[in-house]
């Protein structure tokens, strides 16, 4: 098939860069160091890819992640690193499941769901889910006291992700692991689970990095000159052009918007409305007429790679404008 068989809007990923940022990733973090965290692209046949370059470990975020990770025969080490308050389908997976809790009613959902193994979530300065960090000793003792192995601890810093300078970026994930590595003292376990792709090469405290968006990011990851490019970009199709921006067929529908606008190669991006992108030449304003054409294939690199995926079904491999292959977005959904 060529690429300008697909119908439009559609998911497209380049081969030759996903190769190339999943093997930097491989290099950079081997073996059992990254926990591929597959929320950031929810498809079970690229972390097959992650598993053979020796991740066999991986992290997830919801429950449906999980039981699509085990059925696909990629259950040898899974974390929800997520608190959950019903672990009942958790606990009926054939797979090794370790899930994260802070707070006496998470370990209780997870006691009584079947589940084995928990890492006590801290929180390090993102205010989302994690126990202060002079609690999470209490939890341990409870959860162990519960019948649970606690195997470490788990904190993430995702309010550092996109700090621009590279040395605050170090230091302030310093102090966050600071507090993390002071609470692992005290709840023991071998794990101290952490980081992500914003911080991957400086989060040294961390015994794993539960990276994700490596293997195929997005604009606000783009931004930092890590050493990963884009691999993933909305397919579209110019269906209305003026003497000053064109509209092409992919918005709201089709790109995760929480990051902002998306990014068209030689253009400037003016607004996503539902089914619509508009957007008009990166170029002096002499300039006439927009460069494109009714009918024109552009692809959009989308600001936040994560809710884009989830918005589709399936992802096309492609090289240049051949697609080789086809893989179902099989773990979206709750």
């Amino acid at each position: 098939m060529h690429v300008s068989d697909l119908v439009t809007p559609a998911l497209i990923v380049e081969a030759r860069t996903l190769d190339a940022n999943l093997a930097t990733m491989a290099k950079a973090l081997p073996g059992s160091r990254l926990r591929p965290h597959v929320k950031a692209h929810k498809c079970t046949a690229l972390a097959r890819r992650q598993a053979e370059l020796g991740s066999r470990g991986f992290t997830c975020a919801t429950i449906r992640e999980m039981e699509g990770m085990a059925a696909a025969g990629l259950g040898d080490d899974l974390l929800l690193a997520n608190e959950v308050v019903d672990a009942r389908r958790l606990g009926a997976l054939d797979a090794r499941v370790t899930v994260a809790v802070d707070s006496s009613e998470t370990i209780a959902a997870a006691a009584s769901g079947g589940v084995r193994e928990v890492l006590i979530d801290v929180n390090v300065g993102l205010p989302r889910c994690g126990c202060k960090p002079d609690d999470a000793q209490r939890l341990a003792e409870l959860a162990r006291d519960s019948g649970l192995e606690v195997r470490g601890v788990m904190g993430y810093e995702g309010h550092l992700m996109m700090v621009e300078d590279p040395a605050e970026r170090a230091q302030r994930v310093a102090e966050s692991m600071a507090e993390l590595s002071s609470a692992h003292e005290k709840v023991g376990g071998d794990i101290v689970s952490a980081g992500g792709t914003g911080t991957f090469d400086c989060n040294f405290a961390a015994t794993e990095i539960q990276a994700g968006s490596y293997a195929l990011m997005d604009t606000s990851y783009d931004q930092l000159g890590l050493p990963f490019e884009p691999a993933l970009f909305i397919l579209a199709t110019v269906v209305s052009v003026s003497d000053k921006f064109a509209v092409a067929d992919c918005g709201l529908k089709s790109l995760g918007m929480d990051h902002g606008n998306p990014r068209i190669e030689d253009a400037k991006v003016w607004f996503c409305s539902d089914e619509h992108v508009t957007f008009a030449p990166d170029s002096p304003a002499e300039t006439p007429a927009t460069p494109v054409r009714v009918g024109s294939r552009i692809r959009v690199v989308p600001a936040h790679v994560d809710p884009t995926i989830a918005y589709h079904e399936r992802m096309h491999i492609v090289s240049g404008e051949e697609v080789i292959d086809s893989w179902p977005v099989d773990l979206r959904g709750w």
